[in-house]
């Protein structure tokens, strides 16, 4: 079906008709990657920027394949100009990455008309993602929530804060850390997982009673939300 559909789309090449196919195409199996990236999100929250652009970068992807065809020519000037663009944006989750490769892989498989290609590739690709979040290997809540304070600029300080947090968390990571006040204080975000019999409540009172601490704020991992 997908031969059928790749001669009859190249009898039509540089018509709007196949142009319109492709672009069609590439929209909906990017939405469907999206759809599963949401699906399989585990953590606190989730750029909806993101979202769109796990879309909009396969639409990119399948017009610049289209523009360029079969001339080599012109695919080298293409890449010549697209190399003086940057990108500066670091994703900490390697899945998040994958995800875009996958998008990008798909509009170049659109583009070049391998529409069994992308078809079966982007399916097989989403199962697998939604396979894995239900396996062992899914992350499984791995932290509770999202802590977040400031406390002033000293060594002291900090190791108080940190005999608290061990004595409460089974772990805790360091998600964020910035001078606010100048750089008089410092400003925390921490991923945690409370150990097993340990209340939130009574780890925030603890927290609170330090002497410089301030704005304390917990996030729990129930709480998703997309930004």
């Amino acid at each position: 079906m997908g031969d059928f559909i790749a001669v009859y789309l190249t009898s039509d090449q540089g018509g709007p008709l196949s142009f319109l196919f492709v672009m069609m195409l590439t929209f909906t199996l990017s939405t469907l990657l999206a759809f599963v990236y949401r699906k399989t999100f585990r953590g606190l929250s989730y750029s909806r920027n993101y979202i769109q652009t796990i879309i909009l970068i396969s639409i990119v992807t399948a017009i610049v394949v289209r523009s360029v065809g079969d001339s080599l020519a012109f695919g080298i000037g293409m890449i010549a100009a697209m190399s003086v663009i940057r990108f500066r944006t670091n994703f900490k989750d390697p899945r998040d990455t994958l995800f875009l490769f996958a998008s990008m892989a798909t509009g170049i498989a659109c583009g070049a008309y391998a529409f069994d290609i992308a078809i079966i590739g982007n399916l097989f690709f989403s199962g697998a993602a939604i396979l894995l979040y239900y396996s062992p290997m899914g992350p499984n809540n791995y932290y509770d929530g999202l802590l977040r304070f400031n406390t002033v600029n000293d060594a002291n300080e900090e190791q108080k804060l940190k005999s608290v947090m061990a004595r409460y968390c089974k772990t805790f990571a360091l998600v964020t850390l910035r001078e606010i006040d100048q750089g008089h204080r410092m400003d925390y975000a921490y991923h945690i997982k409370l150990k097993n019999g340990m209340t939130h409540e009574k780890f925030l009172n603890d927290l609170r009673k330090l002497e410089h601490i301030q704005g304390v704020n917990l996030m729990l991992q129930e709480s998703t939300v997309d930004l």
